[in-house]
Protein backbone atom coordinates (compact mmCIF):
# COMPACT_ATOMS: atom_id res chain seq x y z
CA UNK A 1 0.00 0.00 0.00
CA UNK A 2 1.38 3.44 -0.93
CA UNK A 3 1.74 6.28 1.57
CA UNK A 4 -1.14 8.17 -0.08
CA UNK A 5 -3.39 5.08 0.07
CA UNK A 6 -2.48 4.61 3.74
CA UNK A 7 -3.33 8.23 4.49
CA UNK A 8 -6.62 8.02 2.61
CA UNK A 9 -7.56 4.87 4.52
CA UNK A 10 -6.62 6.52 7.83
CA UNK A 11 -8.70 9.60 7.04
CA UNK A 12 -11.67 7.45 6.04
CA UNK A 13 -11.30 5.45 9.26
CA UNK A 14 -11.45 8.61 11.36
CA UNK A 15 -14.47 9.93 9.46
CA UNK A 16 -16.51 6.77 9.93
CA UNK A 17 -15.44 5.28 13.25
CA UNK A 18 -17.59 5.46 16.34
CA UNK A 19 -15.72 7.51 18.93
CA UNK A 20 -16.21 5.91 22.31
CA UNK A 21 -16.32 7.85 25.58
CA UNK A 22 -17.00 5.66 28.62
CA UNK A 23 -19.93 3.34 27.92
CA UNK A 24 -21.51 5.65 25.35
CA UNK A 25 -20.66 5.65 21.66
CA UNK A 26 -20.46 9.05 20.04
CA UNK A 27 -20.45 9.36 16.29
CA UNK A 28 -18.00 11.81 14.79
CA UNK A 29 -20.66 14.33 13.88
CA UNK A 30 -21.87 14.54 17.51
CA UNK A 31 -18.39 15.05 18.94
CA UNK A 32 -17.81 18.69 19.93
CA UNK A 33 -14.24 18.66 18.63
CA UNK A 34 -14.78 16.67 15.44
CA UNK A 35 -13.16 19.54 13.50
CA UNK A 36 -9.96 18.84 15.45
CA UNK A 37 -9.72 15.11 14.75
CA UNK A 38 -6.43 13.86 13.25
CA UNK A 39 -6.04 14.41 9.53
CA UNK A 40 -3.11 12.98 7.58
CA UNK A 41 -2.48 15.06 4.51
CA UNK A 42 -0.02 13.61 1.94
CA UNK A 43 1.41 17.11 1.37
CA UNK A 44 5.21 17.16 1.54
CA UNK A 45 7.30 19.86 3.21
CA UNK A 46 10.88 21.00 2.53
CA UNK A 47 13.55 20.89 5.25
CA UNK A 48 13.22 23.49 7.99
CA UNK A 49 15.48 26.52 7.65
CA UNK A 50 17.28 28.31 10.51
CA UNK A 51 15.71 31.47 11.92
CA UNK A 52 16.49 34.01 14.61
CA UNK A 53 14.47 33.35 17.75
CA UNK A 54 13.65 36.24 20.08
CA UNK A 55 12.52 34.87 23.43
CA UNK A 56 9.59 36.89 24.87
CA UNK A 57 10.92 36.18 28.36
CA UNK A 58 13.62 38.79 27.74
CA UNK A 59 10.96 41.49 27.39
CA UNK A 60 9.36 40.44 30.67
CA UNK A 61 12.66 40.93 32.50
CA UNK A 62 12.25 44.66 31.84
CA UNK A 63 8.76 44.84 33.36
CA UNK A 64 8.31 46.46 36.76
CA UNK A 65 6.54 43.30 37.95
CA UNK A 66 7.29 40.27 35.76
CA UNK A 67 4.59 38.28 37.60
CA UNK A 68 1.83 40.86 37.18
CA UNK A 69 -0.17 38.46 35.00
CA UNK A 70 -0.87 36.44 38.16
CA UNK A 71 -2.27 39.35 40.20
CA UNK A 72 -5.92 38.30 39.66
CA UNK A 73 -5.28 34.60 40.34
CA UNK A 74 -7.53 33.08 42.99
CA UNK A 75 -5.02 30.37 43.84
CA UNK A 76 -1.37 29.75 42.96
CA UNK A 77 0.16 26.52 44.25
CA UNK A 78 3.66 25.15 43.68
CA UNK A 79 3.32 21.50 42.66
CA UNK A 80 6.84 20.74 43.89
CA UNK A 81 9.61 22.97 45.28
CA UNK A 82 11.56 23.03 42.01
CA UNK A 83 9.07 22.19 39.27
CA UNK A 84 5.53 23.17 38.44
CA UNK A 85 2.94 25.75 39.45
CA UNK A 86 -0.84 25.29 39.34
CA UNK A 87 -2.93 28.42 38.75
CA UNK A 88 -6.64 29.13 39.19
CA UNK A 89 -8.41 32.36 38.24
CA UNK A 90 -6.24 33.51 35.32
CA UNK A 91 -7.87 33.40 31.89
CA UNK A 92 -5.19 32.68 29.28
CA UNK A 93 -7.57 33.73 26.51
CA UNK A 94 -7.52 37.33 27.72
CA UNK A 95 -3.77 37.75 28.33
CA UNK A 96 -2.33 40.71 26.44
CA UNK A 97 1.13 40.82 24.91
CA UNK A 98 2.81 41.85 28.16
CA UNK A 99 1.00 39.09 30.03
CA UNK A 100 2.17 36.52 27.51
CA UNK A 101 5.75 37.75 27.85
CA UNK A 102 5.48 37.39 31.63
CA UNK A 103 4.00 33.92 31.22
CA UNK A 104 6.99 32.87 29.09
CA UNK A 105 9.39 34.06 31.78
CA UNK A 106 7.48 32.31 34.58
CA UNK A 107 7.39 29.03 32.63
CA UNK A 108 11.15 29.37 32.05
CA UNK A 109 11.64 29.80 35.80
CA UNK A 110 9.24 27.09 36.98
CA UNK A 111 9.56 24.68 34.03
CA UNK A 112 5.88 23.77 34.11
CA UNK A 113 2.61 25.65 34.68
CA UNK A 114 -0.89 24.16 34.93
CA UNK A 115 -3.88 26.44 34.32
CA UNK A 116 -7.33 25.19 35.29
CA UNK A 117 -10.75 26.29 33.95
CA UNK A 118 -9.48 27.39 30.52
CA UNK A 119 -12.58 26.43 28.52
CA UNK A 120 -12.65 29.79 26.73
CA UNK A 121 -9.05 29.32 25.54
CA UNK A 122 -9.73 25.79 24.30
CA UNK A 123 -13.05 26.61 22.62
CA UNK A 124 -11.67 29.55 20.64
CA UNK A 125 -10.46 27.08 18.05
CA UNK A 126 -7.46 26.53 15.78
CA UNK A 127 -7.03 30.06 14.41
CA UNK A 128 -6.74 31.32 17.96
CA UNK A 129 -4.26 28.54 18.80
CA UNK A 130 -2.00 29.69 15.97
CA UNK A 131 -2.19 33.35 17.02
CA UNK A 132 -1.30 32.31 20.57
CA UNK A 133 1.64 30.14 19.56
CA UNK A 134 3.20 32.67 17.19
CA UNK A 135 3.71 35.06 20.08
CA UNK A 136 6.32 32.64 21.47
CA UNK A 137 8.15 31.61 18.30
CA UNK A 138 7.94 30.07 14.83
CA UNK A 139 5.36 27.30 14.84
CA UNK A 140 6.68 23.80 14.24
CA UNK A 141 4.98 21.48 11.77
CA UNK A 142 5.41 17.89 12.90
CA UNK A 143 6.75 15.57 10.19
CA UNK A 144 4.58 12.54 11.02
CA UNK A 145 1.68 13.27 13.40
CA UNK A 146 -1.96 13.97 12.69
CA UNK A 147 -3.27 17.52 12.67
CA UNK A 148 -6.67 19.20 12.24
CA UNK A 149 -7.56 19.55 8.57
CA UNK A 150 -5.92 22.71 7.17
CA UNK A 151 -3.96 23.33 10.39
CA UNK A 152 -0.67 21.40 10.11
CA UNK A 153 0.93 23.55 12.85
CA UNK A 154 -1.26 21.90 15.50
CA UNK A 155 0.12 18.55 16.65
CA UNK A 156 -2.52 16.06 17.84
CA UNK A 157 -2.44 13.05 20.13
CA UNK A 158 -5.29 10.61 19.73
CA UNK A 159 -6.22 7.21 21.11
CA UNK A 160 -9.60 5.52 21.52
CA UNK A 161 -11.05 2.01 21.74
CA UNK A 162 -10.26 1.20 18.12
CA UNK A 163 -7.43 3.46 17.01
CA UNK A 164 -4.18 5.07 18.10
CA UNK A 165 -2.43 7.80 16.15
CA UNK A 166 0.42 8.27 18.62
CA UNK A 167 4.11 7.38 18.50
CA UNK A 168 3.95 4.59 21.09
CA UNK A 169 5.39 1.12 21.40
CA UNK A 170 3.48 -1.98 22.44
CA UNK A 171 6.55 -4.21 22.95
CA UNK A 172 7.63 -2.67 26.27
CA UNK A 173 6.68 -3.38 29.87
CA UNK A 174 6.04 0.34 30.41
CA UNK A 175 4.43 3.18 28.48
CA UNK A 176 6.69 5.71 30.21
CA UNK A 177 9.13 7.22 27.72
CA UNK A 178 10.78 10.41 28.89
CA UNK A 179 11.46 12.89 26.11
CA UNK A 180 11.75 16.49 25.06
CA UNK A 181 9.57 17.16 22.03
CA UNK A 182 11.22 16.78 18.60
CA UNK A 183 14.68 17.37 20.07
CA UNK A 184 16.11 16.17 16.76
CA UNK A 185 15.34 19.52 15.11
CA UNK A 186 18.13 22.06 14.72
CA UNK A 187 16.02 24.50 16.74
CA UNK A 188 13.83 22.42 19.07
CA UNK A 189 10.81 23.84 20.90
CA UNK A 190 10.83 26.23 23.83
CA UNK A 191 7.55 27.19 25.52
CA UNK A 192 4.96 24.56 24.62
CA UNK A 193 1.18 24.59 25.16
CA UNK A 194 -0.92 21.42 25.46
CA UNK A 195 -4.51 20.61 26.40
CA UNK A 196 -6.92 17.70 26.18
CA UNK A 197 -10.13 17.98 24.21
CA UNK A 198 -11.39 14.62 25.46
CA UNK A 199 -10.03 12.48 28.26
CA UNK A 200 -10.60 9.19 30.05
CA UNK A 201 -12.49 9.21 33.33
CA UNK A 202 -9.29 8.24 35.10
CA UNK A 203 -5.72 7.74 33.91
CA UNK A 204 -3.90 9.35 31.01
CA UNK A 205 -1.90 11.65 33.30
CA UNK A 206 1.34 13.29 32.18
CA UNK A 207 4.65 13.11 34.06
CA UNK A 208 7.18 15.94 34.00
CA UNK A 209 10.72 16.16 35.34
CA UNK A 210 13.12 19.06 35.79
CA UNK A 211 16.28 18.60 33.75
CA UNK A 212 17.83 21.43 35.75
CA UNK A 213 17.34 19.39 38.92
CA UNK A 214 18.51 16.12 37.38
CA UNK A 215 21.75 17.86 36.45
CA UNK A 216 22.19 19.40 39.91
CA UNK A 217 21.94 15.96 41.54
CA UNK A 218 25.14 14.86 39.81
CA UNK A 219 28.61 15.44 41.23
CA UNK A 220 30.41 18.63 40.08
CA UNK A 221 33.26 16.69 38.48
CA UNK A 222 30.86 14.53 36.46
CA UNK A 223 28.85 17.59 35.39
CA UNK A 224 32.09 19.25 34.29
CA UNK A 225 32.76 16.24 32.04
CA UNK A 226 29.20 16.18 30.67
CA UNK A 227 29.49 19.86 29.75
CA UNK A 228 32.27 18.96 27.30
CA UNK A 229 30.06 16.48 25.41
CA UNK A 230 27.51 16.65 22.63
CA UNK A 231 25.03 14.03 21.42
CA UNK A 232 23.10 13.06 18.31
CA UNK A 233 19.31 13.49 18.37
CA UNK A 234 17.52 11.58 15.62
CA UNK A 235 14.06 11.62 14.06
CA UNK A 236 14.72 8.51 11.97
CA UNK A 237 13.01 5.96 14.23
CA UNK A 238 9.90 8.12 14.48
CA UNK A 239 9.73 8.36 10.68
CA UNK A 240 10.24 4.62 10.28
CA UNK A 241 7.39 4.02 12.72
CA UNK A 242 5.04 5.94 10.42
CA UNK A 243 6.46 4.44 7.25
CA UNK A 244 5.64 1.00 8.64
CA UNK A 245 1.96 1.97 8.35
CA UNK A 246 1.43 3.05 11.94
CA UNK A 247 0.22 6.37 13.36
CA UNK A 248 -1.16 7.51 10.00
CA UNK A 249 1.42 6.15 7.63
CA UNK A 250 2.77 9.48 6.43
CA UNK A 251 6.11 11.28 6.58
CA UNK A 252 5.70 14.87 5.37
CA UNK A 253 9.31 15.91 5.83
CA UNK A 254 12.38 13.71 5.62
CA UNK A 255 13.78 12.82 9.05
CA UNK A 256 16.78 14.74 10.34
CA UNK A 257 19.54 14.23 12.89
CA UNK A 258 21.30 17.05 14.70
CA UNK A 259 23.99 17.32 17.34
CA UNK A 260 23.21 19.23 20.55
CA UNK A 261 25.20 19.86 23.74
CA UNK A 262 24.62 17.34 26.51
CA UNK A 263 24.21 20.27 28.90
CA UNK A 264 22.47 23.38 27.58
CA UNK A 265 22.00 26.87 28.98
CA UNK A 266 18.63 28.63 29.04
CA UNK A 267 19.03 31.96 27.21
CA UNK A 268 16.81 33.94 29.59
CA UNK A 269 17.41 32.47 33.05
CA UNK A 270 20.98 31.23 32.50
CA UNK A 271 20.08 27.92 34.17
CA UNK A 272 21.91 24.81 32.95
CA UNK A 273 19.93 21.69 32.11
CA UNK A 274 20.64 18.12 31.06
CA UNK A 275 19.59 17.70 27.44
CA UNK A 276 19.29 14.02 26.56
CA UNK A 277 16.22 11.84 26.26
CA UNK A 278 15.57 8.17 25.72
CA UNK A 279 13.25 8.70 22.77
CA UNK A 280 15.47 10.74 20.45
CA UNK A 281 19.09 10.81 21.72
CA UNK A 282 21.07 8.03 20.04
CA UNK A 283 24.78 8.47 20.85
CA UNK A 284 27.40 10.75 22.34
CA UNK A 285 29.76 12.21 19.76
CA UNK A 286 33.44 11.34 20.10
CA UNK A 287 33.06 8.41 22.51
CA UNK A 288 33.42 4.71 21.79
CA UNK A 289 30.12 2.88 21.44
CA UNK A 290 30.31 1.19 24.84
CA UNK A 291 31.26 4.44 26.57
CA UNK A 292 28.38 6.31 24.96
CA UNK A 293 25.86 3.55 25.71
CA UNK A 294 26.83 3.30 29.37
CA UNK A 295 26.77 7.05 30.02
CA UNK A 296 23.42 7.45 28.29
CA UNK A 297 21.97 4.47 30.15
CA UNK A 298 23.11 5.97 33.44
CA UNK A 299 21.54 9.33 32.59
CA UNK A 300 18.28 7.76 31.38
CA UNK A 301 18.04 5.65 34.54
CA UNK A 302 18.73 8.76 36.62
CA UNK A 303 15.86 10.59 34.87
CA UNK A 304 13.54 7.56 35.21
CA UNK A 305 14.15 6.99 38.90
CA UNK A 306 14.25 10.56 40.21
CA UNK A 307 10.68 10.72 41.53
CA UNK A 308 11.79 13.47 43.91
CA UNK A 309 12.37 15.71 40.89
CA UNK A 310 9.11 14.97 39.09
CA UNK A 311 5.57 16.36 38.96
CA UNK A 312 2.44 14.57 37.78
CA UNK A 313 -0.37 16.44 36.03
CA UNK A 314 -3.81 14.94 36.50
CA UNK A 315 -6.03 16.20 33.73
CA UNK A 316 -9.39 17.86 34.30
CA UNK A 317 -11.68 19.33 31.65
CA UNK A 318 -10.50 22.81 30.76
CA UNK A 319 -6.88 22.29 31.81
CA UNK A 320 -4.10 23.93 29.77
CA UNK A 321 -0.50 22.99 30.53
CA UNK A 322 2.59 24.93 29.47
CA UNK A 323 6.18 23.75 29.82
CA UNK A 324 9.62 24.77 28.63
CA UNK A 325 10.99 21.94 26.50
CA UNK A 326 14.52 23.28 26.95
CA UNK A 327 14.67 22.47 30.68
CA UNK A 328 12.14 19.66 31.20
CA UNK A 329 11.30 16.19 29.98
CA UNK A 330 7.88 14.52 30.06
CA UNK A 331 6.02 11.30 29.39
CA UNK A 332 2.41 10.41 28.79
CA UNK A 333 1.02 7.58 30.90
CA UNK A 334 -0.96 5.15 28.76
CA UNK A 335 -2.83 3.30 31.52
CA UNK A 336 -6.41 3.74 30.31
CA UNK A 337 -6.55 1.39 27.31
CA UNK A 338 -8.97 -1.11 28.82
CA UNK A 339 -11.47 1.64 29.57
CA UNK A 340 -12.05 2.09 25.81
CA UNK A 341 -12.23 5.83 26.41
CA UNK A 342 -10.89 8.51 24.13
CA UNK A 343 -7.86 10.71 24.86
CA UNK A 344 -7.57 13.52 22.33
CA UNK A 345 -5.15 16.40 22.80
CA UNK A 346 -3.66 19.34 20.93
CA UNK A 347 -0.16 20.77 21.20
CA UNK A 348 1.03 24.20 20.07
CA UNK A 349 4.79 23.98 19.58
CA UNK A 350 6.81 27.13 18.85
CA UNK A 351 10.46 26.52 18.07
CA UNK A 352 13.21 28.29 20.01
CA UNK A 353 16.94 28.88 19.58
CA UNK A 354 19.52 26.26 18.66
CA UNK A 355 20.59 24.79 22.03
CA UNK A 356 23.26 26.92 23.69
CA UNK A 357 26.12 24.91 25.25
CA UNK A 358 26.54 25.41 28.97
CA UNK A 359 30.29 25.29 28.36
CA UNK A 360 31.19 28.52 26.65
CA UNK A 361 33.14 27.95 23.45
CA UNK A 362 32.08 24.30 23.04
CA UNK A 363 32.11 23.47 19.36
CA UNK A 364 29.13 21.47 18.18
CA UNK A 365 30.12 19.18 15.29
CA UNK A 366 27.99 18.70 12.20
CA UNK A 367 26.92 15.27 10.99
Amino acid sequence: MSAVETVTEASQTLSTLNLRGGDQEQKTESYSYANLLPHFSPEQYPPLTPFKHEDPGFRALKHADPRAFLKNATNVVELTPNLGTEVHGVNLATLDSEGRDQLALEVARRGLMVFRDQHEFIDRGPDSYLEWGRHFGRLHIHPTSGHPKDYPQIHLVYKDAKSSYNFEREDSITSTVWHSDVSYELQPPGLTTFFLLSQPTTGGDTLFTSQISTLKKLSPSFVAFLRTLSAVHSGVEQAQFSRSGKRGGIVRREPVEHVHPLVRRHPVTGEEALYVNRQFTTRIVGLKREESENILKFLYDHIDKSADLQARVKWQPGTVVLWDNRITAHSAIVDYGKSNERRHGARITPQAERPIPALEGLEIPSL
